[in-house]
């Protein structure tokens, strides 16, 4: 990305894991920017508790690696805040190791600060307003939709998720409602309709 590119303004609070993913957004985007210290807040009941309180007023962006740890981490945190005020971003799974490294992590994948600032930048730039969040608002994609389409509630709908995963950029793993939410933030019905190759009904 161009240094001359200018800086994202996001409006929404960003979580991410450790000091460094902090300082990778702030090289694309001027928004509050909160670490969750990796999994020092399973220990730090005071930063969940601050996250909540900041959930009432604001809805907060999650944007943790897309390895096991930030899963978990993940987890935690829409354990502790309530669903409907975290928008879940997700990072692609990169093989790769950060350059300040000496070794890549257990799975060998990039995290948030491993990831290219175009990538970032274009992950982020929907959020400059409220578009992104009335359009999920407004798309009518529904869990009965990914039953149909076999994305849960069958043998094989894990795979299949993998699958529309790879489509769209989003990590391996994911279940049915956590791919829900990121699709329809994500992609409109009718260019979810064309990813898993079914007419829009």
């Amino acid at each position: 990305m161009s240094e001359d590119i200018r800086k994202l303004s996001i409006p929404y609070p960003i979580i991410v894991e450790g000091k460094y993913d902090r300082l990778r957004l702030l090289s694309v985007c001027d928004a509050t920017i909160l670490t969750t210290d990796g999994f020092g807040i399973f220990k730090k009941q005071e930063k969940l508790t601050l996250l909540r309180k900041l959930s009432e007023k604001t809805p907060l962006i999650v944007l943790t690696d897309s390895d096991g740890a930030g899963k978990v981490i993940r987890s935690h945190l829409t354990s502790g805040v309530p669903a409907d005020r975290l928008i879940q971003l997700y990072i692609p799974q990169i093989a790769g190791k950060e350059k300040r490294k000496a070794q890549a992590s257990a799975e060998g994948t990039l995290g948030v600060e491993g990831m290219e600032r175009e990538l970032l930048y274009r992950l982020l730039s929907p959020y400059e307003n409220d578009g992104a969040i009335r359009r999920a608002e407004e798309n009518p994609l529904s869990k009965t939709d990914l039953y149909t389409d076999g994305l849960c509630g069958g043998e094989e709908s894990a795979a299949a998720r993998d699958l529309l995963c790879e489509k769209v950029g989003l990590p391996h793993g994911m279940s049915a409602n956590a791919l829900l939410a990121a699709l329809r933030l994500l992609v409109s019905y009718e260019e979810y309709c064309r990813l898993v190759g079914r007419s829009e009904s």
